[in-house]
């Protein structure tokens, strides 16, 4: 199975060992962290173990993880955050040196289609209420609000969460 989505700027691939460090700087990244629920790593092996973790699932069939790239860098990536019963919950991430130039929306369109392809009829997101940079990705690429809502716990802080779904034959 391919692996690989080639869009008009971006590559979305399993990551390789050369991304470890780009990696980490994303899993620990203050301004990422604010929006995108990570654990704190306490230190440099525990954040190359997750990096491990990742890489592996990003070459399993059981787990939709992958990463970003511009330019052969790894700039963000996007994973599987619940699958089941042919619905995918995702969670994604870019660098902020890249935000607000599109990466997000056109990578996210091009992983929908995928997953359409897959087999999959809903795809569904997240985001914090005030994280308006990612509900605005999920409504660019046709998802709609739905009525699932969270309050969620994070950093000692309680975070709204509201969720965005877009189902196969409505794109």
């Amino acid at each position: 199975m391919n692996k690989v989505i080639k869009t008009k700027r971006l590559e979305i691939k399993p990551f390789q060992d050369t991304d470890q460090a780009a990696m980490i700087e994303l899993l620990t990244n203050e301004e990422i962290k604010e929006s995108f629920m990570i654990p704190d790593f306490q230190t440099e092996e525990k954040a190359i173990s997750m990096f491990k973790k990742l890489q592996a699932f990003s070459y399993s069939d059981e787990h939709y993880e992958r990463g970003i790239y511009l330019n052969q860098q790894l700039i963000g990536f996007v994973n599987d955050v619940e699958i089941g019963d042919g619905v995918i919950e995702l969670g994604y991430v870019i660098h902020p040196m890249q935000k607000n130039m599109g990466y997000a929306s056109e990578m996210l369109k091009a992983v929908i289609d995928e997953l359409f392809r897959k087999g999959f009829h809903q795809i569904v997101a997240g985001a914090f209420e005030d994280n308006a940079a990612s509900i605005k990705v999920m409504q660019k690429c046709g998802m709609a609000k739905i009525a699932k809502e969270d309050d969620i716990n994070y950093h000692g802080i309680m975070h709204h969460c509201y969720y965005y779904a877009i189902s196969k034959g409505h794109n």
